[in-house]
């Protein structure tokens, strides 16, 4: 348990890249044995002040001093700060997916004998750390089988293979069901039973609440304040928020009325098959539609078909044995391929965005184009006037803060990024478009943002699908919500009768029952 004393301090950190000041004079002290959480805006900088932690970016390359156990330390690199017991667990879980378990917990870390590896100890050592994080898999399970959920936590066994004093967890519920994120802040609690530090960045401000003992908040790469969650003041989310985008959000949704028309989209009986397992079925007879000026939602738990969904009507990007029948004003029409779907109006914005969403090396300017290059073309060629023109409007219509549409599109922040995926479907002019949890890892301030975008969308006539993990997104922002299960659609339910219980009865309902 924390006694009081600081385990770590970050005095007057700056930290530069090219044109951005990332982080500016910020001041972080964390106590031994306490859950410390670190919250704000995307872009804020606390995955930046992390990094400068870590020895991601080294002694030299930031200004400012850091104290570990009241001492100067000055990291070159991750191994340095691993050496003192600072280990990071990065949002973007690194494991590699053709090895085992074992030999990614043990990677960079072998256990070897006279420089060669002892397997029969890897796997023994391996067995040891998945028993303490809670995972039963065996150690020779190739980390490509994993789920997220449990890849999540063999990258936390791997953190536990060192010796680690200070543990810093980036977005580690991000892209986790709710189950999983329990046993995960489970677990956290256990490490500071045990007397461990932790480090957590979120924008799940509930779980924040939950676990944290103390928020220090950082806005705009300066430290703002720090929290404390057991003090005489009340700290909710509402504060924790006022802290991070400097007012208070009255309101997590911004006020619409909905024009809704006539129908654009109808799915019916639209049948998926999982790709390898050709017999086993992913998406169940699933019948769908939204009309002009409508935003619909699709709930489900993990597993339910909501992806496998969207992604085998937009060009039948998933599944095998596709069998159904999509109409488009009333119209019946093939989705065979991704360009077919395309020119039919149909658009899809993946819940992966950095690996299917956007090309990360490319510039702003050339990923809002990408969609729709013959509009930015003449004869074939691309119109750099054009180009520009149109990447300036998205930039600014969306808010995507960047220096210039120059900027790669990698380095942005996961909030602006997203802007930069919305803003590339948008201008490729769709009249049905999916977007598949379009605020995941996205703070409140950008979340607030991005639904005045869906909400201006609907406004324009378009039919909007969100699929989102998370329901008071759902409820908040829908006009008709459907609710999946085992790859069925398990109920339909309008905004005025729409709660997170109604919604859940119908998400976890037998399968045997919801067909009747």
């Amino acid at each position: 348990m924390a006694d009081g004393s600081n385990i770590l301090e970050m005095r007057g950190i700056t930290k530069e890249f090219p044109g951005v000041k990332a982080l500016e004079d910020v001041t972080l002290e964390v106590r031994r044995g306490e859950v410390h959480a670190i919250c704000g805006e995307n872009g804020a900088g606390k995955s930046t002040l992390m990094k400068v932690l870590s020895g991601v970016y080294p002694h030299g390359t930031y200004d400012g001093d850091i104290l570990l156990d009241g001492g100067t330390v000055e990291f070159r690199g991750i191994k340095d700060s691993e050496a003192r017991g600072v280990v990071i667990i990065h949002q973007e879980l690194a494991l590699v997916p053709h090895l085992s378990i074992a030999e990614n917990i043990f990677l960079g870390n072998e256990r070897s004998t006279g420089g060669v590896v002892d397997w029969n100890r890897t796997s023994s050592e391996a067995a040891a750390l998945l028993r303490k994080v809670g995972l039963s898999d065996s150690p020779e399970t190739r980390a490509m089988d994993l789920g997220v959920g449990r890849q999540q936590l063999v990258e936390i066994a791997k953190a536990l293979s060192k010796k680690v004093d200070v543990l810093i967890l980036d977005e580690p519920t991000a892209a986790l069901n709710d189950e999983d994120s329990a046993h995960l802040l489970d677990l956290i609690r256990q490490f500071r039973a045990e007397g461990m530090t932790c480090i957590i960045i979120s924008h799940k401000l509930n779980e924040i609440e939950a676990i944290a003992d103390r928020v220090t908040v950082i806005r705009d790469g300066r430290t703002i304040e720090t929290l404390d969650l057991h003090g005489a003041e009340k700290v909710d989310e509402d504060r924790i928020i006022r802290g991070m985008v400097g007012r208070s959000l009255d309101s997590r949704f911004p006020d619409h009325t909905p024009t809704i028309g006539e129908e654009v989209l109808r799915v019916e009986d639209w049948t998926v098959h999982h790709p390898i397992d050709t017999e086993r079925v992913v998406v169940d007879h699933v019948d769908l539609h939204v009309r002009a000026g409508e935003i619909i939602g699709m709930a489900g738990l993990m597993g339910a078909g909501r992806t496998e969904f969207a992604m085998s009507v937009f060009g039948q990007s998933y599944g095998s044995r596709i069998s159904g029948r999509v109409f488009k004003n009333g119209t019946e029409i093939r989705t065979r391929t991704v360009s077919e779907a395309i020119g039919h109006g149909l658009a899809y914005a993946t819940e992966d965005r950095k690996r299917y969403g956007l090309n990360l090396i490319q510039t702003i300017r050339e990923n809002i184009s990408a969609s729709a290059l013959g509009k930015v073309a003449r004869w074939g060629v691309v119109d750099d006037n054009v180009e520009i023109g149109v990447a300036e409007k998205y930039r600014k219509d969306f808010r995507i803060k960047a220096p210039t549409i120059e900027s790669v599109v990698g380095k942005l922040s996961g909030g602006n990024q997203q802007k930069v995926v919305l803003s590339k479907w948008v201008y490729s002019d769709p009249d049905v478009l999916i977007l598949d949890e379009p605020t995941r890892g996205i703070d409140v301030g950008a979340k607030y943002e991005i639904y005045g975008i869906i909400n201006a969308l609907a406004d324009a006539g378009k039919a909007v699908v969100v699929i989102s993990s998370e329901l008071p997104e759902l409820i908040g922002l829908c006009d008709r919500i459907y609710a999946m299960n085992q790859g069925r659609i398990a109920g339909e339910v309008d905004r005025e009768h729409a709660t997170q219980e109604e919604l859940m009865r119908h998400m976890t309902m037998d399968k045997e029952v919801s067909a009747r």
